[in-house]
């Protein structure tokens, strides 16, 4: 995997994979900063874990809505300290042990961002049914 971030003006920047993916940064906040996009990325990289386990658990999963609250340092490097990722799941006859299980599968083994900040970041979960 290779991208390329490129300064545009002031603050902003672009990055782009080499699959040709495209997102736009900027530390001045009119754009996601990159620790926003970092965050992100934490939820959708667990989220596409939770919906893939269920699936193939045969839940009949229908929204996926991944909530996500994190703390930084207060000095510099402002590393985030904590995640909670709170995911809101909603479906027909959801089973709570298997999105239990999903979640923390997710966690703990298929989600590399998270993984990746593990050790670093306290990374903690919950989740609701509608």
């Amino acid at each position: 995997m290779k991208a390329t971030v490129s300064w545009q003006t002031d603050m902003k920047f672009i990055g782009e994979t080499d699959t040709g993916k495209r997102i736009e940064m900027d530390g001045n906040g009119s754009q996601a900063t990159p620790m926003e996009a970092v965050l992100l990325a934490v939820g959708a990289c667990s989220s596409i874990d939770v919906v893939e386990i269920l699936k193939k658990s045969r839940q009949a999963i229908t929204a996926c809505e991944c909530q996500l609250d994190a703390q930084r340092a207060d000095e510099a490097p402002r590393v985030f300290t904590q995640i909670h990722a709170h995911y809101v799941l909603s479906g027909e006859t959801l089973n709570e042990k298997h999105i239990q299980r999903a979640v923390q599968l997710s966690a703990e083994k298929y989600c590399s961002v998270m993984l990746m900040l593990e050790g670093t970041v306290k990374i903690t979960t919950s989740f609701s049914i509608n």
